[in-house]
């Protein structure tokens, strides 16, 4: 898996390791990134899909 760096403002890594850790949604500030970047990519494509972009909202 390729890996990334990235720069984010200290109160957003805050917030978000409030749901970090055991018994919290996410395992690690990275599956939260990958969660979030997930979730955002397919409100993209259903975006897409209704502006006539892509055909099918599973076409990528």
């Amino acid at each position: 898996m390729p890996k990334i760096s990235l720069d984010m403002p200290k109160e957003i890594l805050d917030d978000l390791k409030i749901h970090i850790g055991d018994s919290k949604k996410f395992v690690s500030v990275a599956d939260a990134i990958r969660t979030a970047c997930r979730k955002m990519l397919d409100q993209l494509d259903i975006i897409d899909y209704r502006q006539g972009r892509i055909g099918d909202k599973n076409d990528k």
